[in-house]
């Protein structure tokens, strides 16, 4: 079993504040708009790949933890990263669902990772209007250094001084783990004393079964163009733990029967392909063999009902 997924993650009786005063732990939340690296920017901040990456906008659909133990200069910390779905003005009630996480995620935020890249500009941002909602000091953190140069980076660090007046700006390469160790010290002495909100060998909020979803999923993104990997839900029906393998089942939604098609291709030969893709991550994932069974199910218009949302997890 993988070491993300060994326990459920229970919080700790925090009842007494004043217990381990020389703790550190706090809940770091990254917002953006869609692909400005966000889920890259969590995984390299915690070490593990918890939320999926693809080159496609809207990606991420929930909010992610990830949850970071450590020892800085002598002082215990706990962080606990939340990657959040990307900002965007809601189409269907799918949308709403994940603008609900993104707002819990500002709600209760110590620290606030503001993300943007390079290409954005600060005007008329969709994001700004929702740092109101918190309190926390915002790093504002501009993504894919990589891909300008140093006038344009200064201008842009201007630009958004400007209109946010954040605690700090720190320029990164998540994709190339640039700058990662000063985005660290920066997160790091902003977070308030507190004892520790998660068992130390918790690493995620999330258990197996949604992680095996996440993968399946980030196939389908890969595999698959135009409205289908946004119109597909990967649900997981049955998960087996053996000796020596693990046996999934998972049903794939899609929300016309054209889709449905084209998920399967011709005798089969796209759903095999993303299997394959799927079940090969999966057992580095799990760390066991996987015996994987998909299949594909027309759910009409999933993404605009609430029953379906609520029973996908979307919704309370």
């Amino acid at each position: 079993m993988c070491k993300l997924c060994s326990m459920e993650t229970t919080k700790l009786d925090n009842e007494q504040p004043g217990s381990m005063p020389d703790h550190k732990a706090g809940f770091v939340s990254i917002i953006g708009k869609p692909n400005v690296g966000k889920s890259t920017l969590m995984n390299v901040l915690v070490g593990e790949k918890l939320s999926i990456i693809t080159s496609k906008a809207q990606t991420t659909r929930h909010r992610i933890m990830g949850i970071l133990n450590g020892n800085h200069n002598g002082q215990p910390f706990q962080m606990v990263y939340s990657d959040t779905p990307g900002v965007v003005k809601p189409a269907y009630k799918l949308h709403d669902a994940m603008m609900t996480f993104v707002k819990g995620s500002l709600e209760d935020a110590d620290v606030l990772l503001f993300v943007t890249e390079i290409g954005e500009t600060a005007e008329g941002h969709d994001v700004l209007p929702l740092l109101k909602r918190s309190d926390a000091p915002i790093i504002l953190v501009i993504n894919k250094i990589d891909l300008t140069n140093q006038d344009e980076l200064d201008v842009k660090m201007a630009e958004w001084q400007a209109a946010v007046n954040p605690a700090a700006i720190i320029p990164v390469s998540a994709l190339h783990n640039a700058n990662i160790s000063t985005l660290f010290e920066a997160i790091i002495s902003r977070l308030p004393n507190h004892p520790p909100y998660f068992a130390e060998d918790e690493l995620t909020d999330k258990p197996e079964r949604f992680f095996a979803s996440e993968i399946i999923r980030e196939k389908i993104f890969l595999n698959y163009r135009q409205e289908i990997p946004y119109s597909t839900e990967v649900v997981i029906t049955g998960f087996q733990e053996k000796e020596d393998m693990i046996v999934i089942s998972a049903e794939i939604m899609v929300e016309r029967k054209s889709q449905k098609g084209i998920i399967i291709g011709d005798k089969g030969s796209m759903i095999k392909k993303t299997g394959i893709e799927a079940r090969k991550d999966l057992e580095a994932f799990f760390g066991k063999k996987v015996f994987l069974e998909q299949f594909v199910k027309v759910e009409t218009d999933w993404r605009s009902k609430e029953t379906k949302l609520r029973q996908f997890g979307y919704e309370d």
